[in-house]
């Protein structure tokens, strides 16, 4: 019966992809012979991407990827990755908010909902070709980007583990050939107090072999929200960031860039509402609306994070092949400090604190060329390896209890892969590709429980271990698919890629390890099958793609409510087997010279085929296990946008814009009492340029409709240790925001 509708349904999505693309060449009929449209000069600009490991025209690019240029980031005054949240179809890049920065994303229904810093993510960021191995930190600060590229689907073949959903690759600017000088200040409103950005950078050449860029940014945050338990601003929030870049180039086969970023944050936790709970319990002292930014807790919170990052990228061309080697070196350490409110309300029942320490060094050799002028091949070696140390402790009902413990955990990685494109004619290419990787994880681990004498696994004094263990996992991704070239511009491809997520350990145990260890859980494996066009000419391009997925042995973090003694418990298991199926479009299309049409919608459908826990905890497992909706996994995305461009005149330029994003309600917990609801983003601004060029402003609205986001949905238990509580734990985003942008250009 599934596969029966299954089949009628990816019919039906196909015939929708047909038409769109039918519209899209009648209304470019003629158009290639056109010169580019005025609005369209950035938007329409021919598009280079890196999404395999090399350089090459997004339309040839037989993959699903959305491309963010320098000028789109500007335009759009996005400020970190979760700025682009609600933009592109099938895809949510969230902030959890429990610790901000986290990382929460999703792509095409595959996305995790936990701060646990052993969950491996499925989207993995990569800044500059390094792979980010810790979802804390990754909400990349945006200013001084070169470009953003969202690949969705599994990406295994060539960017290895942890891209079961899709790749975030993030590029930094290097410096140019001219001197270049840019200074940028934003003041934003529309909450309780002012926010302000401060950002420059300059760059050039130093000699005729060396060039240098240095950028510095800081967000100085006074607080979006009112906390009503003291009725002052919340959300205060430092951040300082500074990015130097060397490039040195001996010769014109030799390129060597080297980048170090250091950035520091300093502000309040989270903004933490309780609301009316999935077992329609309301905490007494916090009864809040869920559609609103109301919230009052009495511990405001911390958080405190220093990171430094280092990269080191060396290209060399060779002659064999007329290839590149390349060579992508990477060291990323920080250290974290956080504090919240668990129980989200005025009183003293659950506040937490946790230390991490994080550090990762990865080497990436890989080689890139084409033989016979038909065969290109992208072959490599890869080595990972990170350490984390987390401390947790929890202090219950005005500390009558007060459980603490977490533990050490290391990881190393060993990866192989290849990828060949063949063109077996002018119009036909055939892809093969496969890579090996070898993980190994061991972890030391400390039951969170009340413990005789104090400790602290990342400040001591040491803390004993109730659970030693390590494991290896051997896992092949293999990909095999085909591009037909219809014509320049125009092309179907097809393939069939694997992804996974290596097998781990929990770090925050709170069952005892007698009937609950916390580790190890299996790894993912996600089988993807998707099909799709790219149709590109002078007035416009849309993109389409529909997928298939078949994932086994799901890992998901298992959130729910704990009425003896911690609130919230969160296991790590292989849940479920599951089916995935939908489909993605996503284009421009200049109506006049001056006006721009952008579009996308997705849509999403995943069900459970088998199911291994009892997901609503009722004690069996049976169709109503299969019948939860899977969480993370918002079934409709879609946005429409216009864009408008006076041209250069007689005092400048003016451009505005007006774009609407919708995203539909999402589950947080598996037993789908935590949801997160839909989302109506409404955003508009103006950029004001004068004839000379290097003044600018902006004004610029965000969500202007006000809606309300949640980072999470965690649900309380109706008591802790005999004393009420209900609702839930869910850290708010900021609603409304009212800006004004002021930037000097000089030289760029």
């Amino acid at each position: 019966m599934i596969r029966r509708k299954l089949k009628s349904r990816i019919k039906a999505l196909f015939a929708t992809l047909a038409a769109g693309a039918i519209l899209i060449l009648i209304t470019s009929t003629g158009a290639d012979a056109q010169e580019a449209f005025g609005v369209s000069s950035v938007l329409l600009e021919k598009i280079t991407v890196t999404a395999r490991k090399r350089e090459e025209p997004i339309q040839n690019v037989p993959l699903s990827v959305t491309h963010f240029s320098s000028e789109q980031i500007d335009t759009l005054k996005v400020r970190n990755l979760e700025s682009l949240s609600v933009t592109m179809p099938n895809v949510a890049l969230d902030d959890i908010g429990t610790v901000g920065g986290i990382a929460s994303f999703s792509i095409r229904g595959l996305g995790i909902n936990s701060s646990i810093p052993s969950v491996d993510p499925t989207v993995g960021v990569f800044v500059d070709g390094v792979y980010v191995g810790a979802t804390n930190g990754t909400l990349f600060d945006t200013f001084d980007i070169e470009s953003i590229e969202v690949l969705r689907g599994p990406q295994g073949t060539l960017f290895g583990r942890n891209v079961t959903g899709g790749a975030v690759l993030v590029n930094t600017k290097k410096p140019g050939d001219t001197l270049e000088m840019s200074v940028r200040t934003s003041f934003e409103g529309g909450g309780e107090s002012l926010n302000s950005y401060y950002m420059g950078t300059v760059g050039g050449p130093l000699s005729d072999t060396v060039s240098a860029r240095i950028t510095a940014y800081t967000n100085q945050d006074n607080g979006w929200f009112k906390n009503l338990h003291t009725g002052k601003a919340f959300g205060d929030l430092d951040v300082r960031m500074v990015r130097p870049v060397l490039v040195w180039d001996p010769t014109d086969d030799f390129s060597l860039v080297l980048r170090y970023q250091y950035e520091s944050v300093d502000g309040d936790g989270p903004a933490a509402q309780s609301h009316r709970n999935g077992s329609g319990l309301a905490n007494a002292a916090a009864p809040f609306d869920r559609d609103s930014h109301d919230f009052s807790i009495n511990e405001e919170g911390k958080r405190e994070n220093d990171t430094h990052f280092f990269t080191a990228q060396a290209d060399w061309d060779v002659d064999f092949g007329d290839g590149t080697i390349t060579n992508i070196f990477g060291w990323r350490d920080s250290e974290t400090f956080s504090a919240l409110d668990l129980d989200a309300t005025p009183a003293d029942l659950i506040y937490a604190e946790a230390w991490s320490n994080y550090s990762q060094l990865s080497n990436e050799l890989r080689y890139s060329g084409k033989f016979f002028e038909k065969l290109h091949a992208t072959t490599g070696g890869y080595y990972f390896t990170n350490e984390i140390n987390y401390h947790e402790h929890r202090s219950l009902v005005a500390g009558a209890i007060s459980p603490l413990g977490g533990g050490n955990y290391d990881v190393e990685t060993l990866g192989w892969f290849l990828s060949l494109d063949y063109d077996l004619t002018s119009k036909l290419t055939l892809t093969a590709g496969a890579r090996y990787t070898r993980e190994k994880r061991e972890a030391e681990i400390a039951q969170i429980n009340i413990i005789p004498q104090p400790c602290n696994i990342v400040e001591g004094p040491a803390c004993e271990f109730d659970f030693t263990d390590k494991e290896t996992w051997h896992s092949w991704s293999p990909k095999l698919g085909a591009a037909y070239y219809i014509s320049p511009g125009t092309n179907v491809y097809a393939h069939w890629t694997r992804g996974f997520r290596s097998g781990g350990y929990n770090l925050r145990n709170l069952i005892p390890i007698d009937i609950q260890p916390p580790g190890p859980y299996d790894e993912e494996t996600v089988d993807s099958f998707e099909a799709g066009f790219k149709i590109s000419k002078d007035r416009g391009r849309l993109y389409g793609a529909v997928f298939y997925n078949l994932i086994d042995d799901l890992q998901r973090e298992v959130n729910f409510p704990d009425e003896t003694l911690f609130g919230i418990v969160q296991l790590i298991k292989n849940t479920a087997d599951v089916e995935t199926y939908g489909f993605e479009l996503d284009g421009l299309f200049a109506i006049s010279q001056n006006l721009l049409l952008t579009g996308s919608v997705g849509y999403v459908n995943p069900e459970y085929t088998k199911v291994k826990e009892d997901l609503n905890r009722d004690g069996t497992l049976d169709e109503n296990d299969l019948a939860l909706e899977l969480p993370r996994a918002a079934k409709w995305t879609y946005s429409v946008g216009l864009t408008h461009d006076t041209g250069t005149t007689s005092w400048g330029r003016l451009t505005s814009r007006i774009n609407y994003a919708y995203r539909d309600k999402s589950y947080f917990t598996d037993d789908n009492r935590g949801y997160i609801m839909e989302q109506n983003i409404l955003d508009a601004g103006i950029d004001i340029v004068p004839v000379n060029g290097r003044f600018s402003i902006g004004l610029y609205a965000k969500n202007i409709l006000d809606e309300v986001k949640h980072g999470g949905d965690s649900q309380l238990p109706p008591d802790l240790l005999g004393v009420p509580l209900g609702g839930t734990f869910s850290p708010l985003a900021k609603g409304r925001i009212l800006g004004v942008q002021l930037t000097y250009r000089h030289g760029s």
